[in-house]
């Protein structure tokens, strides 16, 4: 399967199954339209006809570019065939082990955003704390459950997880202190509003966690519009210092600042580039999910402005890269020569096979976006899984197994999209969000374009 398309000036030219990606000349554009359907000879006849007015493409150029297309699809380069269909299979029959999971420490939040598809934190339940016996029995699940994975990951997560700070740190003291008995190496990450952030915060953050997602929406009047506290007053003139302060200390360490655009803010980019503004250098902007009969609800109208969007982010992080000042986009982190195994590929982000949620009552869930949805409830950390049937689901679930992903050519980058996403969309995880899938497709578009932008800087400056 082939994907071709324009952008910034390139030609750019994707073969889905083999993941080359070939940026060519107008000429090889043209010809790689043509070729599987049309023959040598005929290719041939339509490209000196509409070059004939054009002296610098000769019959000589067509048949040499011909030949070194034949040439990449005979070494996999262009054409291949689908190699994965029959892996797909072998993969819903494999046994899973948990790798990671999501500890929703708190059920509760110093803000309460509009857009949050948590409840303000409380997944549409009671408000609580998770306590440090159940956060206790979910590390000992984890380690009993692993199997072969050696490093484990935990997401502390809520709600606002610093609500729950004592219990975090017992939790990961816990954890750390089971690594040499089960030889196990636990990475942790963590979610914040930064509304609690302190010295005291900040110190164990950049001691411990692996990765800290700070939540800032933009510009000061997008972010208050949403991200308000429980008063109703705005959050951004509070957290921006102490963030700040944070990234400043932690030097080099992963971080990212992330934000969600809505209707409100359809011109995300403004918002991008006032972070990076601020003096981060890792950001995520990411489009609301949400009922749609919200006011601040995306829709299929804004698509060609998200488009325009994607595309003027793609060119700024060029000329900012080539100015010393660029920064790293989530969404634009696309890795060309290697990436995930193709196993992951397949099946994506493991939620509800080797990723799951914990409530701070020991409540399983396939990850925390089905938190308090009591049909997608698969069991507690005492019991384990007691709702196989429903983890099967989860592992059927794949870009193969479901019909609208067969001809799509960025299936084997999204992995079939998000199951939380499909369900709220669809009423099932096997179903497909049109409007997901269109977004995911231009970022992936965008994202190949600077790789190869980059790519090419790098050759001109050798």
């Amino acid at each position: 399967m082939i994907h071709q398309y324009q952008l910034n000036g390139y030609n750019i030219v994707l073969d889905t199954y083999s993941g080359s990606v070939h940026v060519v000349d107008d000429l090889a554009y043209k010809i790689i339209e043509l070729y599987e359907h049309t023959s040598p000879e005929e290719i041939l006849t339509l490209m000196l006809e509409q070059h004939e007015h054009d002296s610098g493409i000769t019959e000589r150029d067509i048949r040499e570019t011909i030949a070194a297309i034949e040439e990449l699809k005979d070494t996999g380069q262009l054409f291949t065939e689908d190699p994965y269909e029959n892996l797909s299979m072998d993969l819903r029959n494999r046994k899973t082990y948990v790798k990671a999971l999501c500890l929703n420490v708190a059920h509760t939040c110093n803000l309460s955003c509009d857009y949050c598809f948590a409840s303000q934190g409380k997944y549409n339940g009671d408000r609580a704390i998770m306590s440090y016996e159940v956060g206790e029995r979910a590390i000992d699940y984890l380690l009993e459950n692993s199997g072969h994975h050696r490093n484990l990951d935990i997401d502390f997560f809520g709600g606002e997880p610093l609500m729950a700070w004592k219990v975090v740190k017992q939790i990961v003291a816990y954890a750390r202190s089971k690594e040499k008995e089960y030889k196990k190496k636990f990475r942790f990450t963590f979610t914040t509003n930064g509304m609690l952030l302190n010295d005291e915060v900040t110190e164990f953050l950049n001691k411990e966690i692996y990765n800290v997602v700070l939540s800032l929406d933009g510009r000061k009047e997008i972010h208050d519009r949403l991200r308000t506290t429980v008063n109703g007053k705005g959050s951004y003139d509070h957290i921006v210092p102490k963030f700040q302060e944070f990234v400043r200390k932690r030097g080099d360490q992963e971080y990212y600042v992330r934000g969600t655009y809505t209707r409100n803010n359809v011109d995300f980019t403004n918002d991008i580039f006032h972070i990076a503004d601020l003096g981060f250098d890792k950001l995520s902007m990411e489009p609301v999910i949400c009922d749609p009969r919200e006011p601040y609800a995306l829709t299929e109208k804004d698509l060609p402005e998200i488009y325009n969007q994607y595309e003027i982010l793609a060119k700024e992080m060029i000329y900012r890269g080539e100015q010393g000042e660029g920064f790293t986009f989530y969404h634009y982190m696309l890795d060309l020569s290697e990436g995930p195994c193709i196993q992951k590929r397949i099946t994506g982000c493991g939620s509800g096979t080797e990723y799951l949620a914990v409530t701070p009552w020991g409540e399983l869930f396939p990850c925390h976006q089905f938190v308090g949805d009591e049909a997608y409830s698969m069991g507690n950390i005492w019991d384990g899984i007691t709702r196989s049937e429903l983890q099967c689901q989860f592992k059927e679930s794949n870009c193969y197994s479901k019909p609208e992903c067969k001809d799509c050519w960025a299936k084997l980058y999204c992995s079939g999209g998000c199951p939380a996403n499909a369900l709220h969309a669809t009423g099932s995880i096997n179903g497909i969000y049109d409007f997901s899938c269109d977004v995911f497709r231009k970022r992936v578009e965008c994202s190949m374009m600077v790789k190869v932008a980059e790519s090419i800087r790098v050759m001109e400056n050798e």
